[in-house]
């Protein structure tokens, strides 16, 4: 991937697309040991069992919960292997192909590895005190070293030094990711000094800077031109940046806040749901950490509208089997990814981007719990069958199996949000654990969650 492929970060492209799709008729629009190996002797403290064979839940086979954890163990080698251990920042991607010598992190990839560790160390991938010193080290250079601009973090840094890269933005959606991470890890190892880092970095963010002058969000801020115009305005993994921003003692963001952006039904095959002209990513996101499952606010269960917004995903891409003929129920999903043009931003419905055939593998693990039977069935198609796809970091990143193209990278958000999906499926664990985070419980109360016994409407 060249450097303006790199630079094409999903925000950027789905920003374009947005500005695309309003001129457009839809007619579905209606309103230290070997970190690899497994850990035979777990190295804990009072609160850390070994968990690394527990029954998996009945929703799969015990066949399925094998797979996945040999998935997960490959995804954790990434996030482990890929970083630079004395300031834990994680590369945004990585060539599988050819000795990788890039530079460039991504703060939401490190978002997504420091949770891996706290599975990593939940499963035993990695033993007590590799995973806790890692996660000091990393949360340090966080808090003393990474530039940051009111609390905020660029979108890419050198793995090395922290130095912005690429003239990125100070990325509101990715400094989310990044908090939850560091959250997660905070609740996660109950330990003083992760506990107290991890409060410093997140108690120093301006939620209330961000949205001095409207209720909507700012995609981001460059030294060069101040706030990025775009707004986070429309239903997309914008629901983690809220909540977060609710959830600040210091520095909070209004309720109002989770009322000022829009959620458009869709209608798809007689299914109705809230989405947004963008690939299937932006249902999943948001709920690799906060557990949506019989809560729903005024206006919806996120989760069940996730999961209608996975099955119409399933059908529309079965139903392009006529023009590719390699889509099938067993082989589907197309989210933002590489692709032999680049990075692209894909999916449906509706259509968008330069379909081809093309399999995302992140469509389906990013959805597992959502459809679990379905989603399982796709990932170990292509382990199966396109062994050419699978590598010691899990699945590339994308594939085509009409043309014969195997991406040479694995990216780092999409690698992170199949692992955190697939864990979640097999035993809640992120959601339970970050959860348990009063950052976490005030988002929700203030944005007017509450239980209720689902079977009903999804949205009203």
């Amino acid at each position: 991937m060249d450097l303006e492929g790199c630079l094409n970060s999903r925000r950027r492209l789905l920003r374009q697309l947005a500005r695309i799709s309003l001129g457009l008729p839809v007619k579905h629009l209606l309103a230290l040991g070997s970190p690899g190996q497994q850990v035979t002797q777990h190295q804990s403290h009072q609160s850390h069992t070994p968990t690394a064979s527990p029954s998996p839940p009945p929703s799969i086979s015990v066949e399925d919960d094998q797979f996945l954890n040999q998935l997960e163990q490959a995804n954790f080698l990434f996030f482990w292997e890929q970083a630079n251990p004395q300031t834990g920042l994680i590369k945004d991607r990585c060539s599988v192909r050819a000795n990788d010598t890039s530079l460039s992190a991504s703060i939401a990839s490190t978002g997504f590895g420091l949770t891996a560790i706290c599975i990593g160390e939940k499963r035993g991938f990695v033993s007590y005190p590799m995973a806790r010193l890692r996660v000091v080290q990393t949360l340090s250079f966080l808090w003393h070293k990474l530039p940051t601009h009111r609390g905020f973090f660029f979108h890419f840094a050198n793995m090395n030094t922290g130095e912005r890269i690429w003239d990125s933005e100070v990325s509101s959606v990715d400094t989310a990711i990044l908090l939850c991470g560091v959250l997660m890890c905070r609740q996660y190892f109950q330990d003083k000094d992760i506990d107290q880092l991890a409060h410093a970095i997140f108690d120093r963010v301006q939620w209330n800077w961000l949205s001095e002058d409207t209720s909507l969000l700012s995609m981001g801020w460059r030294p060069e031109i101040g706030f990025i115009p775009s707004r986070w305005d429309l239903y997309s993994e914008l629901m983690m940046m809220y909540l977060l921003g609710m959830g600040s003692e210091t520095y909070p963001l209004q309720g109002d806040a989770w009322m000022a952006w829009k959620r458009t039904i869709f209608e798809y095959d007689g299914l109705r749901y809230i989405g947004s002209f963008a690939p299937i990513f932006v249902h999943q996101y948001s709920q690799a950490w906060f557990d949506f499952r019989n809560r729903r606010d005024r206006f919806a269960d996120y989760f069940e509208n996730s999961v209608i917004a996975t099955e119409v995903h399933r059908r529309f891409c079965v139903e392009l089997h006529s023009q590719y003929s390699d889509y099938s129920d067993s082989l589907w999903g197309i989210t933002a990814s590489d692709s032999p043009r680049g990075y692209v931003a894909w999916g449906g419905p509706p259509a968008m981007g330069p379909i081809d055939g093309t399999v995302v593998p992140a469509a389906a693990g990013g959805s597992l719990p959502f459809l679990p039977s379905s989603t399982i069935r796709v990932l170990r198609t292509i382990h199966d069958r396109y062994p050419k796809a699978w590598c010691r970091y899990g699945f590339v990143d994308a594939f085509n199996p009409l043309t014969g193209w195997y991406d040479s990278d694995v990216v780092g958000i999409d690698t992170g949000i199949t692992m955190l999906m697939a864990e979640n499926l097999r035993s809640q664990f992120v959601w339970d654990t970050f959860m348990k985070n009063p950052e976490a419980q005030r988002g929700m109360e203030k944005a007017g969650f509450k239980p209720y016994q689902p079977g009903q409407m999804p949205f009203q």
